[in-house]
């Protein structure tokens, strides 16, 4: 049966609109919101103390890909410590923008340390945990005029886990007060919601301009995050910051992550992600900023670096030198590219596929821009190679991998130089 097919289209919705924020430091500009592509950060878990380490970890976190990265300010010391590193960034050369992240004591912090105030490109305030009773206001204020005074963009960033319980008494009384009131869940929403947007506007009644603000309302919760968005998308022009607080580890941080932000940002709903992922003891600060971009650029929204293209293995494929090849080429794609993406345009848009046998090999090798198919359990010791869709060469013997990474170097060097 033939079926009348109408034109299918694909790809995310048109991003809801926002304002744009630009956060800078010196000629460094990350422009949030607005038709920006979606911005990807990080956070730092060293001691904000301890300079050197924490200058290593954001160097490492903006080699990897993080275009801002956030450090916790939450006393004297660590307050004390922001300029030094700032300088020790600058003596590296990493000019990536720098967020403080206060809680309880942002608006002391921000006051008794001025060039703390002044080193960093952007403030993150929690409206829940500025103050309790006549001292929220005024403590939030503060904090307002801080950003003020030093010309600094503010995320306004609700957690369900330090939410104003003030404010959360009010709406559940208003609540209570409904011909049908809402579910305890709804109300939750609204809470949050009604914290963020009522911050905002305080904020720029105390004097801060509307595209000095960015809000975010993280949930531990993949559907509660997609609700709380969804809504609020609907009633600000504020630039969205999304992530799922207290993701967890692994493999459960990843999936809960990418399932939840996945969908908000097909629907247009999003213009910077943090991926937050609890680091397995000794693990890679890193791999949240991996995890981001990967989302970003399996969606089509963004392109880091080349996309390697492996098949999962079968029992056609019982020998490891597919997947050992795929892990090898891989590594060596992602330790070249920030090399590479100053060096050669437009890499970060290459295909590679390493496929494991006879079956889809060399079919999906044709369709990348490299390919490899690699022989099965059975098959003739050989590994066509395809070029562009053309096979180009046939690879034998012990130093495969050695010899595909040299045809994928080759490829680079006559594609992507500026003079090719």
């Amino acid at each position: 049966m033939l079926i009348d097919l109408q034109e299918i289209s694909s790809g995310a919705h048109l991003r809801r609109a926002a304002r744009s924020v630009r956060v800078v430091y010196k000629d460094k500009v990350v422009v949030v919101g607005g038709n920006a592509p979606v911005v990807i950060q990080s956070m730092t878990n060293t001691d904000t103390a301890d300079v050197i380490a924490t200058a290593i970890q954001i160097k490492e976190l903006a080699r990897a890909g993080s275009e801002l990265v956030r450090i916790t300010v939450n006393n004297p010391e660590a307050a004390a410590a922001v300029p030094a590193i700032r300088d020790q960034l600058d003596l590296m050369g990493v000019d990536v923008p720098l967020v403080g992240d206060f809680h309880y004591n942002g608006h002391t912090l921000l006051k008794d340390f001025p060039d703390c105030a002044k080193a960093l490109s952007k403030y993150r305030i929690n409206p829940g945990n500025v103050g309790q009773g006549a001292k929220r206001d005024t403590q939030f204020a503060q904090m307002i005029e801080m950003a003020c005074r030093y010309d600094k963009p503010v995320r306004i960033g609700v957690n369900w886990g330090s939410l104003d319980q003030a404010l959360l008494a009010r709406i559940m009384d208003e609540n209570s007060n409904r011909a049908e009131p809402l579910s305890a869940q709804s109300v939750m929403y609204q809470a949050l919601i009604t914290s963020a947007i009522e911050s905002a506007h305080r904020a720029e009644e105390l004097g801060l301009a509307a595209d000095k603000i960015i809000l975010s309302c993280k949930v531990s919760g993949v559907q509660d995050l997609i609700a709380v968005y969804r809504e609020i998308g609907k009633h600000c022009d504020y630039p969205l910051h999304l992530g799922l607080t207290e993701a967890g580890m692994g493999s459960k941080g990843i999936v809960a992550s990418t399932a939840a932000l996945s969908v908000l940002l097909q629907e247009g709903i999003g213009d910077t992600i943090r991926i937050s992922l609890t680091p397995e003891p000794g693990g890679d600060r890193c791999r949240e900023v991996f995890v981001a971009q990967e989302i970003l650029q399996t969606m089509g929204l963004r392109k880091f670096m080349p996309m390697v293209i492996a098949c999962p293995g079968c029992g056609r494929t019982t020998s490891t030198v597919f997947q050992e090849l795929a892990d090898n080429i891989q590594s060596y794609l992602r330790e070249q590219m920030p090399t590479w993406k100053l060096a050669y345009p437009g890499v970060e848009s290459m295909n590679v596929a390493v496929m494991g046998c006879i079956v889809n090999g060399p079919g999906e090798s044709k369709h990348a821009n490299i390919g490899i198919s690699l022989p099965g359990t059975g098959e003739s010791p050989a590994a066509p190679v395809f070029i562009d869709g053309v096979k180009a060469m046939t690879l034998r013997g012990e130093n495969i991998a050695k010899d595909f990474q040299q045809i994928v170097l080759d490829y680079v060097h006559s594609h992507y130089a500026p003079t090719a």
